[in-house]
C-alpha cells in the first residue's frame, strides 16, 4: 500500500469529532447500546464512578411514545469535581459529567458532551483554563474516543 493509501486508511479509522458551540460530538462506529456499554466500561476502567445510565428511549416507550435510541451516562471522579465545587459551589449544577449517546435520523450514532471549560468557565471563581478543567476535558475526549471505536 502506498503512503497516501496508508494515510487515507488511517484517517478513516478516526471518529468524526464535531464541535457545536459548547457541545462536542464524536461519531461512533457502533449502535447506541454497544457504544454506551463501551463508554461505561471505559469510565469504570479509568477509575471514575458511574452514577446513572438513563435510557431515554425506554422512558418514552413506557408512556406510549417513540424516540430513537438515546442513552445518557452520568459519571464523575471526586478528585476532579470537588476542587471545582470548592472554587464555586454552583459547579454542582454541572457535575457530575454527562455523555449523551443517541442515533440521529440517518441512523448515525453520536456521543455528545459539554465542553468542561466552557460549561464551568462561566462560573465565578473557575478558570476555563484550570488544571481540573484540562483533566476533565482530556478524560472526556479519551473516554468518548474509546467508546466510539477508535
Amino acid at each position: 500500500m502506498t503512503k497516501l493509501g496508508l494515510m487515507a486508511a488511517g484517517l478513516l479509522a478516526i471518529p468524526a469529532i464535531v464541535s457545536a458551540g459548547d457541545v462536542q460530538r464524536v461519531q461512533s462506529a457502533s449502535d447506541v447500546a454497544g457504544t454506551m456499554d463501551a463508554l461505561e466500561a471505559a469510565v469504570t476502567g479509568a477509575g471514575a464512578t458511574v452514577f446513572a445510565r438513563v435510557d431515554h428511549a425506554g422512558g418514552a416507550q413506557k408512556v406510549g411514545q417513540e424516540l430513537a435510541p438515546s442513552e445518557l451516562l452520568i459519571f464523575g471522579n471526586p478528585k476532579l469535581g470537588t476542587p471545582a465545587m470548592q472554587d464555586d459551589p454552583l459547579a454542582g449544577l454541572y457535575l457530575p459529567l454527562k455523555v449523551l449517546v443517541y442515533q440521529d435520523a440517518e441512523g448515525q450514532v453520536w456521543l455528545n458532551y459539554e465542553d468542561p471549560g466552557k460549561m464551568l468557565g462561566r462560573l465565578d471563581g473557575i478558570s476555563g483554563e484550570g488544571e481540573y478543567i484540562k483533566k476533565m476535558t482530556g478524560a472526556l475526549a479519551k473516554l468518548t474516543a474509546k467508546a466510539a471505536g477508535e
